[in-house]
């Protein structure tokens, strides 16, 4: 029986179900590797122009920050090239405020939108949120892109991962082309691991108008605090979600911070190679030593199917792992919910000695 207060609540809103994100302990001794942060701290550039903007007993705190953060925009579209300017950005309070945008403009009671499962678990909320209706169209444990199926759908917009959360697998350039030409409606490619990818599709934005592709600073840039996210796409894409973005959606100190992060490229270079490197080994170990299925990744995490030392895999194998991890104070990530993910455990690339010791807990759940 719902409260008055929930009768008074529009229905759709009264009746979703919100965002669960993974879990974030408060106290310290955990190893943290269930929510794709990036394991290295941000660039030291970074803190220093937060720094600088509480500097005068925090004055610039008194103002308002720039309402279209003009100065980021312009670094980002300079930063991607291909003929970018600033009007092929937006800015965003993270990539899941420029998604949530995204469905505002192009998602409704009238206009289906598409994904992929599996796949961001935030898209059918985002789309819940505007009394819209989802269209899922599923994946097959091969992850081969569903170009046909994704094509026959009657969405406005279609949301695709790349590379794909949870499994890690990236879509190549000529798959997004092939599905552009299929597909007649807006294309948001959500990009938020491409740093880590051996492709990304901006070289497509200036020749398919209906493409958007959307970028965070949580995973490679280690901002995942200060909540920054961009878009890039055709000026008039940027005008729409101009239109109904927040007018300061996005605060001076995470503008100044992510400012800076971005100016410091070869800072990154050497972290984002560094867990790419990690990621490599542990896959090989994985799937080498271990035997165990293992999607190659193309992000900053792992997607495997345990194997118990009977040879088993299923839910109850992963469960089974999950739970001996978190005894252990290694949180890890589970998608119980979708029959291709259910037997799987998605481990964030952690430092060096973080993935040693997830190693040796797999051994000890082994009784190795």
């Amino acid at each position: 029986m719902p409260s008055e207060l929930q009768s008074l609540a529009l229905p759709h809103v009264a009746a979703m179900h919100a965002y669960t994100p993974g879990l974030q302990p408060t106290e310290s001794g955990w190893v943290k590797l269930n929510t794709n942060e990036c394991p290295y701290p941000p660039s030291p550039r970074a803190a220093a122009a937060i720094a600088a903007e509480l500097s005068d007993a925090g004055e610039k705190l008194r103002l308002y920050p720039n309402p279209k953060a003009a100065p980021l925009r312009q670094l980002v579209a300079r930063l991607h090239g291909h003929g970018l300017t600033e009007e092929n950005v937006l800015i965003g309070n993270g990539s899941d405020d420029v998604l949530n945008l995204l469905v505002r403009v192009f998602g409704g009671p009238d206009a289906p939108t598409s994904f992929t499962l599996p796949s961001y678990s935030l898209y059918p909320v985002l789309i819940a949120i505007q009394d819209g209706r989802s269209v899922p169209v599923p994946f097959d444990r091969s992850m081969k892109l569903p170009i046909d199926a994704l094509a026959a759908t009657p969405a406005r917009a279609c949301f695709l991962t790349s590379p794909n959360a949870p499994t890690g697998i990236g879509f190549s350039n000529t798959e997004i082309a092939a599905l552009l030409a299929r597909f007649p409606g807006v294309l948001v490619l959500d990009e938020t691991y491409a740093p880590f990818a051996r492709e990304n599709a901006v070289a497509l934005l200036n020749s398919h108008p209906r493409l958007v592709i959307t970028r965070s600073l949580s995973k490679a840039q280690g901002l995942a605090g200060l909540r920054v996210g961009y878009c890039l796409a055709n000026p008039e894409v940027i005008g729409l979600l101009d239109r109904v973005r927040d007018s300061y959606n996005v605060n001076r100190l995470s503008q100044a911070g992510a400012y800076a992060a971005l100016s410091d490229g070869g800072y990154y270079d050497a972290i984002i190679g560094k867990i790419i490197r990690t990621r490599d080994y542990w896959f090989g170990e994985l799937t080498g030593t271990r035997g165990w299925f293992t999607y190659e990744s193309q992000a900053n995490f792992l997607f495997t199917e345990p194997k118990n030392v009977r040879g088993e895999t299923g839910p109850a194998v992963a469960k089974s792992l999950y739970d001996f991890f978190f005894a252990r104070r290694i949180l890890v990530r589970a998608f119980p919910s979708h029959p291709l993910t259910a037997s799987f455990l998605r481990i964030s690339v952690g430092t060096d000695e973080e993935m040693l010791v997830v190693n040796e807990a797999i051994d000890a759940w082994l009784g190795v």
